[in-house]
Formats: structure tokens, C-alpha cells, sequence
């Protein structure tokens, strides 16, 4: 087993298909230049986007010879890095885990509150689900959401208040117990009370609870991000670990935004939206599927359909959308402060 999640991935993806309008239309460069960009980003992306940035200078380059393009990815919990930047990271680009971190840079004044529109399927350029990594051979027999309260059982999971990723989980958890209980949020509440009780410890982040699992072999189950808990299981630790589907999950829709305010600061404005919307092209769409996030383009989505297990979810709008549930859940005394700890 390696001792780091930065290993490369294999290659699963070949072929070629096309999707919209060419990503750089209408950019010219009329002289050679230098350009730096930040992306800041969340946990489990780190090698997606030193993928994605390659990717996109190359492309670049091919039209712009002379110009030489950096991209710099900055990572921790989507929360945190959403306060980073309200505090002043410079940031050109966004890639978060959820919409709400963004919607609060817009709230701000960063960028203006109809970013979603900017980019096809609400500025989404690829997805992921939330599911379960267990150890290998599933000792604790686990296979739904009620075997993670299990008296025999720890959960890993990181923390909701940092974490876009443990937003997510949460979501899911909640919006199975739901469904599992006639729509009753004292019994939902009740399950996810007694599922923190299980959780040793709350990382910041995504990527921190991964490897408190795969490395400190901490917990019985991790709830993960589909990409990490695939990049666990086929290449990190194929012997050590498998994945478990839950009877229903949630989508997970993290969303990508150009920092209005930042990017006219910097003169970068115009490479900046030619790296989002670089990631819907095939190319990029090819390299989100090699590191397990699920493409949005339908021909990669066919090509790489051997790849993701099939998944029954629902979507955070149905769950009243982002501005609702973080209220709800993850505000200054919601729901999850009520029941975590007590």
C-alpha cells in the first residue's frame, strides 16, 4: 500500500468525442505573455486539478505559443477554503465541494450571484455520490444506512462545520432517514444523533478523513466521496479495502466559478474563463473520469460507464436547496450543533 493519496491513477479512458463550443473562442492574445493562476479548491482534488492544469496549458499554448501559463491549487475543507478567500487568498478560480461556499463569495461582492449561469448544468462540470469504504472482505457486514449505528461499528467521517464533503455525508444520511421514516425529521434527527455518536474523531476535511481511514486505519467504515473511496479501493489498496453502495444516496454536484472581483484585480479575466470552461471539454471531462469523479459529457459518460458502480439518488433541491439546508443544518445552532456532542 502506498503511504500517500497523491499516487498517479491508471489510465482509463481512450477515445475522443465533442461536446459545445470551443472552450477559447473569441480569446486573443495579441502579444506574448505570462499568466498565474490560483485555483482554490477542496480536499479530494488535489491530482484532478494537477491534471486539469496541465491539460489546460497545453491546450493553451497551441493557440498562444509564446505565452507560458502557471495554475496553482491552493486545498483544504470547501468551508475553509471559502473563508480563505473571503479573507484574501487571491483567488482567480473557485472549485468547491457544494454552491453554498460560492453563494457566500457572492454574497460578498466576489463574483455576481447569477454565476451558476454562467456555465452549462449550473456551472457543474462533472459530479460525484457519496458511498461507503469498508476494509476488505466487509468484516462488519455492512451494506445500508442502518448498519452504521450498529453498536459494533465506527464511522469516519470529517466535519460538517469545514467540510463541503461531510456536508454532503450528512445529506445523505439525512435524506435516507427520511425516506426510511415516512418523512419524520424527529426520527431523522435521532438517526444522525446516534451515527456522530459513532464517529471517533472529525477531520477539516475530506481528504484528512480518507487517510485517518486508509493510513491510521482508524474507524470500520469511511463515508466518502465516490472518487475517493474508488481511488482507495482500485488503486491505492485493491487488497485492503472495498466499496458498498447504499440503498440510496445523495448527487453531489460541486461547482466551479471565476472570482469576478480577483480576476479584474489581476488582469486574468479572460484565461480564467477559459480554464472553466476548459473543464467541459472531452479532454477534460476524460481526465475527470480517470480520477473517479463522474463525467457530465454523454459520450465519456458511456465510454466510462464500466467504471462507476450504478447509484439510486436524490439531489440537495429536494432536499430544499442550499440556502435552506445550511441554515437548517449547518448554521450557528442548526441541527447539527444541536445534536453533535449531546
Amino acid at each position: 500500500m502506498k503511504n500517500t493519496l497523491a499516487v498517479s491513477r491508471r489510465a482509463l479512458l481512450k477515445g475522443g468525442v465533442a461536446v459545445g463550443a470551443a472552450a477559447f473562442a473569441g480569446i486573443r492574445g495579441a502579444q506574448a505573455a505570462s499568466w498565474s493562476l490560483l485555483n482554490v479548491s477542496y480536499d479530494p482534488t488535489r491530482e484532478l486539478y494537477a491534471d486539469i492544469s496541465k491539460a489546460f496549458s497545453v491546450s493553451w499554448a497551441k493557440g498562444h505559443p509564446d505565452d507560458h501559463v502557471v495554475v496553482k491549487s491552493s486545498h483544504g475543507g470547501s468551508g475553509a477554503q471559502a473563508r480563505s478567500v473571503l479573507e484574501g487568498a487571491p483567488a482567480d478560480i473557485v472549485t468547491l465541494g457544494l454552491a453554498y461556499d460560492i453563494d457566500v463569495l457572492a454574497q460578498h461582492g466576489l463574483l455576481e450571484a447569477d454565476w451558476q449561469n454562467r456555465l452549462p448544468h449550473n456551472s457543474t462540470p462533472f459530479t460525484s455520490t457519496i458511498v461507503f469504504l469498508v476494509r476488505k472482505g466487509n468484516p462488519k457486514n455492512i451494506h445500508d444506512w442502518p448498519d452504521l449505528i450498529r453498536d459494533d461499528v465506527s464511522v469516519i467521517t470529517p466535519n460538517p462545520k469545514t467540510s463541503g464533503g461531510a456536508r454532503w455525508n450528512y445529506l445523505a444520511a439525512w435524506g435516507w432517514a427520511l425516506r426510511a421514516n415516512g418523512n419524520s425529521e424527529d426520527a431523522a434527527k435521532a438517526y444522525l444523533k446516534k451515527l456522530f455518536s459513532h464517529v471517533p474523531v472529525l477531520d477539516t476535511g475530506a481528504r484528512g478523513a480518507t487517510n485517518s481511514f486508509v493510513q491510521r486505519h482508524l474507524g470500520d467504515v469511511l463515508i466518502a466521496w465516490e472518487d475517493e473511496a474508488l481511488l482507495a479501493a482500485r488503486d491505492i489498496g485493491a487488497d485492503q479495502f472495498d466499496i458498498v453502495v447504499p440503498s440510496i444516496t445523495i448527487l453531489a454536484e460541486p461547482p466551479v466559478a471565476v472570482v469576478d472581483k480577483n480576476v479584474k484585480a489581476h488582469g486574468t479575466e479572460a484565461i480564467a474563463t477559459a480554464y472553466v470552461e476548459f473543464l467541459f471539454t472531452p479532454e477534460a471531462q476524460k481526465i475527470a473520469a480517470k480520477h473517479y469523479f463522474r463525467p457530465i459529457d454523454p459520450a465519456v459518460v458511456a465510454a466510462t460507464a464500466s467504471v462507476f458502480p450504478k447509484v439510486q439518488t436524490f439531489d440537495v433541491a429536494s432536499l430544499g436547496g442550499w440556502q435552506v439546508v445550511q441554515k437548517k443544518h449547518f448554521g450557528d445552532g442548526g441541527v447539527f450543533d444541536q445534536l453533535y456532542g449531546k
